[in-house]
């Protein structure tokens, strides 16, 4: 019995012993991993330390130095550069007045005419037949007429002796004539008109030009729009003057004025500088574009040019006032508005600003300016308000 208790208290110690081994091994791994955290940390804190140190060290940058330039007015004479359309000076589609059948052609697509010169010749025999019969029906009443003129004067001329025609006699007659006199007024007329309708049988160039379209042959059945004619006979074009038209922006419109000179290009003829003058202006926007239509005439005696061509225009916009002018690099466009960088001292200031008209890199400027204002030539909303510079 002894023997046995003596060897479970071995056995007990033995695993006590064991048990405090593995607990050590534990606290001893953990102080292991403490001690390496600390001393990453004092590694860390001692390259901040240096960081900081090196950047104490540093010396403060000083203010930026920046190109200046002093402010002045001038007179600004800019350009316009804007497309137009060449048109002809004057263009008309004809149609026929009456319905009918196209008898003979004049002309064909190309063909210069003159003023009056006759270009289609049309028939209609009922035309004809009216005309006729109005003829015939004036003759008619012309000699009606004629002798209830002749009877009222024989009267008149018997009434002279006393007591030989009565006077209801002779007013009658006088009513009789004034009747036929009326009739045949009304006769003449009918006469007229139908002969006013033949001419129309005629088509004649009503201005000197060119014929640029014709949708007719001999014999076609023609009449007015809808009934026989959906496209115009011929169309003709004056083209030895020609209007260019342009659209001028709102802002621009004080700047045109009648009889200036203008200079502009085609494709057709790229090396070429043609010349116009301003002749028309619309007086009013255009409600859609917000521009004023201005009409220029050209010269076009040569026939370099065609109606329809799209130009290149280049309009002067003379200044009538001096104004302040800034190169376009001084000017900042940022969200935070327009403006420029004025120096007072070595002090920076935000100066807004409203732009005006830009050429070759140069601009107006208008706001809270005065001449010898200092600016700066470079600007950037990086130089804030209230910096210091040189």
């Amino acid at each position: 019995m002894n023997e046995r208790n003596i060897n479970r208290r071995r056995k007990a110690d033995t695993c006590t012993v064991g048990t405090v081994s593995l607990e050590a091994f534990a606290k001893y791994m953990n102080d292991v991993l403490r001690v390496r955290f600390v001393a990453a940390c004092l590694v860390a804190v001692a390259i901040t330390s240096g960081c900081s140190r090196k950047e104490d060290t540093q010396p403060v940058k000083a203010a930026p130095k920046l190109e200046t330039f002093n402010l002045q007015k001038e007179l600004f004479t800019t350009e316009l550069g804007v497309p137009g359309e060449l048109i002809s000076y004057q263009q008309v589609d004809l149609y026929a007045r009456e319905t009918s059948f196209v008898k003979k052609l004049y002309v064909d697509v190309g063909s210069e005419v003159k003023q009056g010169d006759l270009l289609i010749s049309m028939e209609a025999p009922e035309i004809n037949s009216r005309l006729s019969g109005a003829e015939s029906r004036y003759k008619s009443q012309e000699a009606v007429y004629t002798a209830s003129k002749a009877t009222y004067d024989r009267l008149l001329e018997t009434s002279k002796t006393p007591g030989t025609v009565s006077q209801n006699d002779l007013d009658q007659a006088k009513a009789r004539m004034n009747a036929d006199l009326a009739q045949l007024e009304s006769a003449k007329a009918s006469f007229q008109e139908v002969g006013d309708t033949r001419r129309y049988l005629e088509i004649r160039a009503p201005f000197s030009g060119v014929v640029s379209a014709r949708n007719v042959n001999l014999g076609a059945y023609v009449g007015p729009t809808g009934k026989g004619s959906e496209f115009p006979l011929l169309t003709l074009q004056e083209q030895r003057r020609l209007r260019l038209v342009v659209s001028v922006p709102e802002a621009y419109t004080s700047f045109f004025k009648q009889g200036d000179s203008v200079q502009f290009r085609v494709k057709a003829r790229a090396t070429e500088v043609f010349h116009a003058t301003i002749k028309r202006h619309a007086g009013a926007l255009d409600t859609k574009l917000r521009s004023e239509r201005v009409e220029m005439d050209v010269d076009n005696s040569n026939g370099k040019l065609l109606p329809g061509m799209i130009a290149e225009v280049s309009i002067p916009l003379k200044a009538t006032d001096s104004t302040f002018v800034v190169p376009t690099s001084s000017i900042v466009n940022s969200a935070e508005g327009v403006f420029v960088l004025k120096v007072q001292g070595d002090t920076v200031n935000w100066v807004t600003v409203r732009p005006g008209r830009t050429m070759s890199g140069r601009a107006e400027v208008f706001g809270n300016l005065r001449i010898g204002d200092e600016l700066i030539k470079a600007a950037s909303e990086e130089v804030r308000k209230g910096s210091r510079v040189r």
